[in-house]
């Protein structure tokens, strides 16, 4: 019986072992990254903040003191979230939509501060790069984490949009973050996330009506993991643990804020919702049926019609 078991153990940490080479060996197996500059285009524009390249678009009105308004994508996506929501705001706010750092075709730096406080500094930087006196800012899931930080720092913030943030539950489980601390589970998700089915797959998952994702929206998204930097980028992104307890600080946001939130959303409740309606001094909360995580997207005309409406509520001072 201890001979078996004996056996046993040494086969199991065989295996082990051997999976876990084979894991380092796809970790580092040959990945091809395009130059940035082949993948953008005539609609993209860049500006250097603190010594990186951020990828935007602007949506200028033509009439004066219209409100600035700041888009911040979600987590493995870009700017291409928004395509469906600025034209219908562009008549009333000035939009700058962006890739975050880590993303899209933005720089991929390997010595950044990913956190979502160190995010939201570059947020203000980019809008004192394009000379902003003051803005609105939104942002969805990761980017509402963002976007809470940017009011919360920001003296220019007048007010602040919630997409289905991700301030309560980011929707990350917690075995997921912890492991990819571990050598090279960071590369590997970065690669798994490059993957075009896989994304496709894990994306679907989020919408009420998964058809949304087709081959264009997958076109747009995949951008990211083509272009130069990304895998080291990514890696360094993910192999940092970052605990930021937004939700202990939603009351130190004095901005107003208007929540809009997908009821169909398969990892976030209403009891969620009501939490952020809560836990902000000075908010308002729309909820949007027939939509999931991705609320802006599945419900442009009613969310863009939400956000036009309350224009005086978000631009009044805090």
């Amino acid at each position: 019986m201890k001979i078996l078991f004996r056996l046993f153990l040494r086969t199991t940490l065989f295996l082990l072992i051997l999976s876990y080479g084979a894991l380092v060996v796809y970790a580092y197996l040959p990945f091809e990254e395009i130059p940035t500059k082949e993948l953008t285009t005539k609609d993209d524009l860049f500006i250097n903040v603190s010594g990186h390249n951020i990828r935007y678009r602007q949506y200028l009105t033509q009439e004066n003191n219209s409100p600035n308004l700041i888009l911040i994508h979600g987590f493995g996506n870009n700017l291409q979230s928004w395509r469906s929501i600025t034209p219908l705001l562009a008549a009333n706010y000035n939009i700058f939509t962006l890739d975050l750092l880590g993303f899209g075709l933005s720089d991929k730096p390997t010595d950044y501060d990913y956190s979502n406080a160190n995010q939201a500094i570059s947020i203000g930087q980019f809008a004192n790069a394009l000379n902003l006196e003051s803005f609105i800012v939104g942002g969805h899931s990761l980017g509402g984490a963002i976007a809470f930080h940017v009011a919360k720092n920001n003296n220019k913030t007048r007010g602040l949009i919630l997409f289905n943030p991700g301030i309560i539950n980011t929707g990350v489980p917690e075995f997921a973050r912890y492991l990819n601390l571990i050598f090279p589970f960071a590369r590997v998700s970065a690669k798994q996330f490059a993957d075009r089915d896989f994304r496709e797959e894990f994306l679907k998952r989020s919408y009420h009506d998964p058809s949304i994702v087709d081959e264009k929206v997958m076109d747009e998204i995949m951008l990211g993991a083509r272009s130069e930097g990304y895998l080291t980028g990514t890696t360094s992104m993910l192999n940092k643990f970052y605990d930021a307890n937004e939700a202990e600080l939603m009351h130190r946001v004095n901005n107003p804020t208007l929540i809009v939130f997908g009821v169909e959303d398969r990892n976030k409740s209403m009891e969620e919702a009501l939490q952020l309606k809560n836990g902000f001094r000075n908010s308002k909360l729309e909820l949007i049926k027939d939509a999931g995580h991705y609320v802006h997207e599945e419900s442009p005309i009613i969310v863009s019609e939400s956000i036009i409406r309350e224009m005086s509520f978000l631009t009044q001072q805090s």
